[in-house]
């Protein structure tokens, strides 16, 4: 039975170590925190995992909040015009619904079902000369997490690496009382040009339902607004002011909001960044990097929980199509590189809306408005996004899909 150890209990370290379980593997999880430190701590994400992500949940027999999670059925888009109404409205469904399970709720019970199934869940915050003994003691060391000489074993990847500052400042607010949005619930993005954007949507946290609301403001504008709060009261009323003063319609719903707890506040920031995969222990063995460790997102786009899981799932496939061969740094490069077939174009999409938007993706976005044809594609990209290379990134694919739409018009 070949062993591996992977560092991290989060979505693709759990998910990855689950599915080497039901294939026969022995399988080794370290965390630096217990299921209930992690249940008791502070919010850590806002997760909102579509549909391909979910199917791969339930493949696992891990889709616990399948049926007691709130849905999220669409995508709403809104910009603001300079007299308080909006330039750009529409909403479309999803074609398969998504989900926002509170990490501080999923990661525990993952933890628990890790070891039901028979993995050996170990609570240590390890460090590179624990790593030198997992390397000695297993066929593969995977790292899913860290901090410290631990992620400063992966080279930040110039090439692949668009920013080498924060794009964004960040923050996340848990809170219950928010009005429904009708007439079915989304992600209502706003995108505010300049300033920032605010993205609302249901979820599932340690109190039960909520919604997550997510701020993210271009740095030194008028959303960079959260680095001197440290009270969680605070925080809502600075997201609220937020909210009232550039998204009214978003601020009707906010009348009466409270805080989910008073550990459902997170604020920061950080570069995207991509970085090599292959990290080298100070003893010459080599470590394979996944996740965000090697490929981490502006939560712009909500890609993270997504991208974990897409990783697993790539990583998964390569382990067991690999066998009994060594897993040596041929297989680490060609196991991110697999995966890198796709999220490449999650970095180049997420990157892209971090930037002023071009014209001719202002101008889909706003035909959106008039098309439920492109508002329905737009919205399912979210799953998917390599679609949008196909008709929305490129000026002249967008042209010619426009062009495409006109005699159906």
């Amino acid at each position: 039975m070949r062993t591996i150890t992977i560092i991290g209990a989060g979505q693709s370290g759990l998910q990855l170590g689950m599915g080497l379980l039901d294939a026969g593997y022995d399988v080794r999880i370290v965390s630096n925190r217990t299921p209930e430190e992690i249940f008791t701590g502070q919010v850590t994400s806002s997760q909102c995992m579509f549909g391909s992500s979910l199917a791969r949940e339930h493949a696992l027999r891990l889709d616990f909040w399948a049926e007691g999670c709130p849905d999220v059925d669409g995508i709403a888009f809104t910009v603001p015009d300079d007299k308080g109404g909006k330039a750009i409205s529409w909403a479309s469904r999803l074609d398969l619904r998504a989900q926002s399970v509170d990490q501080r709720v999923k990661m525990p019970r993952w933890m628990g079902e890790f070891e039901h199934r028979g993995g050996q869940l170990d609570i240590h915050d390890a460090s590179l000369d624990d790593l030198e003994r997992y390397a000695r003691e297993s066929d593969l060391v995977l790292v899913a997490a860290g901090k410290g000489d631990i992620a400063r074993m992966f080279e930040r990847d110039s090439a692949r690496s668009t920013f080498d500052r924060p794009q964004r400042a960040l923050s996340l607010t848990y809170v219950t009382g928010m009005a429904p949005r009708e007439p079915y619930s989304a992600v209502s993005f706003n995108m505010v040009p300049g300033i920032g954007e605010y993205f609302v949507f249901p979820a599932l946290t340690t109190t039960g339902p909520c919604e997550i609301m997510v701020i993210e403001g271009v740095p030194g504008g008028p959303m960079d607004c959260f680095g001197g709060v440290t009270d969680p009261h605070q925080h809502l009323e600075t997201a609220k002011k937020i909210v009232e003063t550039y998204l009214p319609w978003e601020a009707e719903r906010c009348r009466d909001l409270e805080l989910t707890d008073d550990l459902g506040v997170l604020a920061g920031r950080f570069p995207p960044t991509v970085r090599r995969p292959i990290g080298v222990l100070p003893s010459g063995a080599p470590v394979l990097g996944m996740a965000d460790v090697v490929v981490l997102n502006d939560p712009i786009t909500g890609q993270g929980s997504n991208n974990a899981s897409k990783c697993a799932a790539s990583y998964l496939a390569s382990i067991l199509e690999h066998g009994e061969r060594p897993f040596d740094r041929q297989f680490m490069h060609d196991t991110f590189e697999r995966y890198w077939d796709y999220a490449k174009y999650v970095v180049a999409w997420t990157n892209g809306l971090l930037v002023p938007p071009p014209e001719h993706a202002l101008a889909m976005l706003g035909a959106a408005g008039t098309s439920p044809r492109i508002a329905r594609r737009f919205a399912n990209g979210f799953d998917d996004p390599r679609d949008f290379f196909h008709w929305f990134m490129d000026p002249d694919s967008a042209r010619s899909y426009l062009d495409d739409l006109a005699p159906a018009a």
